[in-house]
């Protein structure tokens, strides 16, 4: 990528990303090498914590916390608007109100409910697979 695109990932992408072992761990590298920019809302990042902590340590969860939190590469956005397009799993709808808000490129998610997305002609929000999003850095 060129510039620095802004983009929301999904807990269950951000969490496959993480690992060292992980064929994803690359994406979480150019994170960390300020490739491109992180949009979270404080209703994203509390469920980054929650999972991550859930899924592996409290000090793991905490410490992906805080680097979130101190990063300049991460865009924290109030989304003001309440679209609510995925209905058939409304926590989904924190992800894509994010995108609306910071006007990122892409979601990346590997969560079917996204789908509906691609059948709805505004908001235009593309959501891409952690393979394409990997193969775009």
């Amino acid at each position: 990528m060129r510039r620095r695109r802004p983009v929301v990932i999904d807990t269950n992408c951000l969490v496959q990303m993480l690992s060292k072992h992980s064929p994803y761990r690359p994406i979480w590298d150019s994170f960390l090498h300020h490739d491109f920019i992180l949009c979270i809302s404080n209703e994203i990042l509390d469920e980054y914590q929650e999972i991550i902590e859930r899924l592996t340590t409290p000090r793991i969860a905490e410490n992906v916390t805080l680097l979130l939190l101190n990063s300049s590469n991460v865009h924290f956005v109030d989304p003001h608007f309440r679209l609510g397009l995925i209905t058939s799993d409304p926590d989904d709808n924190k992800f894509v109100d994010c995108a609306f808000a910071c006007g990122a490129d892409y979601i990346v998610s590997e969560d079917s409910h996204f789908n509906i997305l691609k059948q709805i002609p505004f908001p235009i929000l593309e959501v891409i697979t952690l393979d394409d999003f990997l193969q775009k850095l």
